[in-house]
């Protein structure tokens, strides 16, 4: 049993100079930060949509999803503001298997984090520049956020995360908004803490440097579903939940409550197609109360190219290597018709 130190990576500062984002594209990010953020604390009548693959694992494919998602942009810009979802670090619950984009650039070779660090990179860039859409990506790894900072608007932290200190204490200096997960067994407490330790002051040690940050007031909770201990996928996106949450959701310990549900994962039990009808029943709660209205901001949704999921190397373009996901037609049918119900 031993950790061996291969080689020194460079700093997320010298890839961000490597594979800078334009000033052109780099201004634009203002105003798409402003139309998200604008959303999470309610100033907006639009609601915000997180969609895309569960994994991003392949450019092409991805670049071919985004571009589809940016003409349906178009389309619901009044109503909608549409974040894609490129998700290049995978969990696993038992820490083997497919992790990502990060630890496997190349499917058929061995893992090569340097090579992983800038395809992350390379792939988040080219979303930002055929698109004109900026990206959300799950925090799993906190030290490596750095190399993606300019080019994000939304970022998550997972079920198996947001329990742990590092995470709560980096989200309170990233300044867009902090989607924080409930936990997978289900706690509203824990969520609510996170939320509470993300929106707070905060002063520890980061990528070897003593850093000190303002608190992220958008820090909002992000409703995923949980396992119960009878191994059962439960929902939280019921009215029943969507009430419990707003009594316990207190605005005068947190700055612009608000809650996004996921409509996959355990809410959906992993069936993807179930997503549309989650989405109508939250959007059916919201129109009922208006206590569930004034936090409810949106939805994420995992959707790629074509419905389901295939094995690592399956050979079917666009279509998910981890969790199942709602292909395309039926993403932009739900799409288009959550922007008629606005």
């Amino acid at each position: 049993m031993s950790m061996e130190f291969k080689r020194r990576l460079p700093i997320p500062k010298e890839i961000r100079e490597e594979m800078s984002l334009s000033p052109d594209l780099a201004a634009t990010k203002e105003g798409f930060d402003a139309d998200v953020q604008s959303v999470i604390k309610g100033e907006s009548d639009r609601i915000l949509i997180v969609v895309g693959p569960c994994s991003a694992d392949r450019e092409d494919s991805v670049l071919e999803y985004v571009t589809r998602l940016a003409r349906l942009r178009d389309i619901v810009r009044d109503k909608i503001v549409l974040v894609p979802r490129v998700y290049t670090n995978k969990p696993r619950t038992r820490g083997t298997g497919y992790k990502g984009l990060l630890h496997n650039p190349d499917p058929e070779g061995a893992p090569d984090l340097l090579e992983g660090v800038k395809a992350i990179r390379h792939m988040h860039l080219r979303v930002v520049e055929e698109s004109g859409m900026f990206t959300a990506d799950e925090m799993l790894y906190p030290s490596s956020y750095q190399y993606l900072t300019d080019l994000l608007s939304y970022v998550a932290v997972g079920a198996r995360s947001v329990e742990n200190q590092e995470h709560r204490l980096v989200a309170s200096g990233i300044p867009v908004p902090v989607g924080m997960k409930n936990p997978t067994g289900g706690s509203t407490a824990i969520m609510l803490n996170s939320i509470y330790a993300a929106q707070a002051k905060q002063t520890f040690i980061y990528r070897n440097w003593e850093v000190e940050t303002t608190g992220n007031e958008l820090a909002h909770a992000l409703l995923r579903g949980y396992v119960g201990l009878d191994g059962i996928n439960y929902p939280n996106y019921h009215y029943e939940y969507l009430e419990r949450l707003v009594e316990a959701y207190d605005p005068k310990k947190y700055s612009y409550p608000a809650f996004i549900v996921d409509c996959n994962h355990d809410n959906s039990g992993k069936r993807p197609l179930e997503q549309s009808r989650i989405a109508n029943e939250v959007l059916d709660s919201v129109a009922r109360n208006r206590d569930i209205a004034g936090l409810f901001r949106g939805f994420m949704i995992e959707s790629y190219l074509v419905d389901g999921c295939q094995p690592v190397g399956g050979g079917t373009f666009g279509q998910s290597i981890t969790d199942a996901c709602l292909g395309w037609e039926r993403t932009e049918h739900l799409i288009l018709s959550i922007a008629e119900r606005l």
